[in-house]
């Protein structure tokens, strides 16, 4: 049996970033760059118009004459004088015989043109060619997570594909007889099954590529054959028969499969009997059947590993600093994971703290963090949490 720390750590040793892969922008939130981005072009690649008004050269005195206008996607030449001036919008390219914009609000229309009430510098609303970014300028860095506004600045560059860090495809394997699909009239000596739906859900929230999830009955062959065929993924998810009876048969048919053991069991609660192993590169969790332990060893570990493979983030607890409402003692001589709800900085345990019951979950938005060796918690007391988000 390891601590939480040794098993983070092992996971650490563990665990690298996948290969690279050119994808579409229409593919990539969420990815992390795989190498540094250059700009193509300049930004803005012509002189750009930043208002709806009026072009002209500056020094110009009295009524300028209107003789043209520019609009978004033109592209043409003018030949003005100091006298005249260009009606342009925002967006527009400002022609090269100009210098300057005037506000549409500061100017009165005559006749033939405008006069202008309220006279801008030398420059003013003129956008000058790559003043947000200068072509072969690196303008993101490897790296970097992809988000919406990441994606539409690469549009904007003109660029199409990215080099990102490859999603990890995930398989995830529930057991038990006694589980029955919801919706159904419940049978006795069943329950619910909520594992597979719960996992599923927390796994899309960590933009992996989820390529097959069953439900396997508690006998050998069907075991080992499910974890043959989600052999196939990057990272391998098993919900219970990990444990020691005598229909938990998960742990032969992982080591039957050629699946090595990196360590088995945590000094923690929930979750101490958590399985960790590798096969090759590809990545194996067994996470305990109980609702609440499988969540919280999902949460803690397996998300570690997933962030680490697509290269969001390194493993690492992230641990915060907060205060404890109330009082508990720890009499279990583990580690534990209370779920909390946290509110400022001041935490406060649900009572129902049991590996079985996830009603503690929809209640909760942090761990509390108790090491095993602090044996009482008081109120008003410094504490160490993890927040997470369901």
């Amino acid at each position: 049996m390891v601590s939480v720390f040794q098993a983070l750590s092992i996971i650490d040793q563990n665990t690298d970033a996948l290969a690279s892969i050119l994808l579409p922008l229409s593919e990539v939130n969420g990815c992390v760059l795989a190498e540094d981005v250059k700009a193509p072009i300049n930004l803005p690649p012509f002189r750009q118009s930043a208002m709806d008004g009026y072009a002209f050269q500056h020094g110009a005195q009295g009524e300028l004459k209107l003789i043209g206008e520019s609009k978004a996607g033109d592209f043409k030449e003018f030949e003005v004088s100091i006298s005249d001036c260009l009606r342009i919008f925002t967006g527009a390219r400002v022609p090269d015989q100009v210098d300057t914009v005037v506000m549409q609000e500061h100017v009165e229309k005559t006749a033939d043109g405008i006069r202008i009430l309220k006279m801008p510098e030398k420059g003013t609303n003129v956008r000058p060619i790559g003043e947000q970014i200068k072509q072969n300028e690196i303008v993101l860095k490897k790296g970097t997570k992809i988000n919406a506004a990441i994606v539409g600045f690469l549009a904007g560059l003109g660029i199409s594909k990215v080099l990102v860090i490859r999603k990890p495809k995930v398989a995830l394997i529930v057991t038990g007889n006694e589980l029955q699909e919801p919706g159904t009239q419940l049978k006795p000596g069943s329950v619910y099954e909520s594992n597979r739906v719960m996992l599923e859900t927390a796994i899309a929230l960590e933009k992996v590529e989820l390529i097959h999830s069953d439900h396997v009955l508690d006998d050998k062959e069907s075991t080992y054959n499910a974890i043959q065929k989600a052999l196939e993924a990057d990272l391998v998810l098993i919900s219970g028969g990990i444990s020691v009876g005598d229909y938990d048969f998960v742990k032969g048919a992982l080591e039957k499969n050629g699946v090595e053991e990196k360590f088995y069991k945590v000094n923690q609660k929930p979750g101490k009997p958590l399985w960790y192993g590798k096969k090759g590169e590809k990545q194996v969790f067994a996470l305990p059947g109980n609702p609440a332990s499988s969540l919280t060893c999902f949460l803690i570990y397996v998300t570690a590993a997933i962030r680490k493979m697509n290269g969001t983030a390194p493993i690492d607890i992230n641990l915060k600093k907060g205060r404890m409402k109330g009082r508990y003692t720890n009499v279990f001589n583990k580690a534990l994971f209370l779920q909390v709800r946290e509110h400022a900085g001041e935490l406060e345990v649900y009572p129902k703290q049991a590996s079985s019951m996830l009603v503690s979950f929809t209640q909760s938005n942090a761990f509390l963090f108790v090491p095993d060796d602090v044996k009482e918690i008081c109120d008003g007391d410094e504490v160490m949490y993890i927040p997470f988000k369901l």
